[in-house]
C-alpha cells in the first residue's frame, strides 16, 4: 500500500511542481503550499478506505489514533522550500511503525523517477532503488566520511558549533538535497546526515530505509528515533562511524 500512497502524493504534488503558488508561513515559518495539502489528502483518502483502523501522523493534517497498532507517518513533501523554488530534490516520505518501532521507509523522488524502499522485519533487512538492492558504504573513519545536511539555517548556535567541528574533519561536507541526503547514504554515496530541528514525519521514513540498507540512525544522544524523540538525527553508513560522530557532537 506504501507504493500506492507515494504514487497518489506524486500525482497530486507534480501538477502544481513549477507553477505559481500560494504559499503560507505555518506557527514554525515553514512554508506549505497547496501541492502539500493535495497530496497528503491523497494519502490519507487512500488509508481511509484499506487500513481505517490503522494511526496516522501527518505533518499538514494532523494526527489520529496514534495509538494503533500500526501507524502510517506521512510528509507529502519534504523541502517545500525546495518545491517552491523548482528544485528536483524534494520528497514524499512514508514510514510504518509497527508496536513503535518503523518497520518500512520510503523516500520518494517524483521529479528523479527514484523510489527508495527500506523494509525490516522477522526475516531480515531489504533495502531498494527502483527495484534494486542497494547498502549502505563501508565507511568507518570521520576522516574518509562525505557529510551532508540541509542547510546550516536549520542549527542553532551550539548545535552549529557541534556540526561544524564534526563536519570539518571529513573528507566532504554539502549541504542542500533535504530527504535526498538519507537516500544516498542508503546508496553508498554519502557517509553522514547531521541535522536538528526535525519533526517525526521529516526523519521516520528516512529511518526506515537507511536501518534496511545497514546504516546506523539514532538521534544526537544515539538512542532510537521515534514520535518523541527531539529531532536532532544522526545517520551513519556503518556502527563504527556512527560511534566517532557521535563521539564528536557530544564534545
Amino acid at each position: 500500500m506504501a507504493n500506492a500512497l507515494a504514487d497518489a502524493a506524486a500525482a497530486q504534488s507534480m501538477r502544481y511542481f513549477r507553477t505559481p503558488l500560494e504559499i503560507i508561513s505555518k506557527d514554525d515559518q515553514s512554508p506549505v503550499t497547496l501541492a502539500d495539502r493535495a497530496a497528503e489528502s491523497a494519502m490519507r483518502e487512500i488509508l481511509a478506505a484499506q487500513s481505517p483502523q490503522d494511526g496516522i501522523y501527518g505533518e499538514e493534517h494532523g494526527r489520529e489514533r496514534l495509538d494503533a497498532e500500526r501507524v502510517w507517518v506521512l510528509d507529502p513533501i519534504d523541502g517545500t522550500r525546495s518545491f517552491i523554488t523548482g528544485s528536483p530534490l524534494w520528497g514524499t516520505l512514508i514510514g510504518v511503525l509497527e508496536a513503535g518501532r518503523v518497520r518500512l521507509g520510503l523516500v520518494d523522488m517524483p521529479v528523479l523517477g527514484e523510489r527508495w524502499w527500506g523494509l525490516s522485519d522477522d526475516r531480515g533487512h531489504l533495502a531498494l532503488r527502483n527495484g534494486r538492492r542497494v547498502h549502505a558504504s563501508t565507511c568507518a573513519r570521520i576522516e574518509e566520511a562525505r557529510i551532508v545536511t540541509t542547510s546550516p539555517d536549520i542549527f542553532g548556535a551550539a548545535d552549529w558549533q557541534a556540526f561544524d567541528t564534526l563536519s570539518k574533519r571529513c573528507a566532504m561536507r554539502r549541504f542542500g538535497g533535504d530527504c535526498y541526503g538519507y537516500a544516498q547514504l542508503a546508496g553508498g554515496t554519502i557517509d553522514l546526515v547531521v541535522e536538528t530541528g526535525l519533526q517525526p514525519y521529516d526523519y521516520l521514513g528516512p529511518a526506515g530505509l537507511i536501518e534496511a540498507a545497514g546504516g546506523v540512525i539514532t538521534d544526537w544522544e544515539g538512542r532510537p528515533l521515534g514520535l518523541e524523540s527531539d529531532g536532532r538525527v544522526i545517520a551513519a553508513a556503518t556502527p563504527e562511524l556512527h560511534r566517532a560522530a557521535l563521539a564528536l557532537l557530544q564534545a
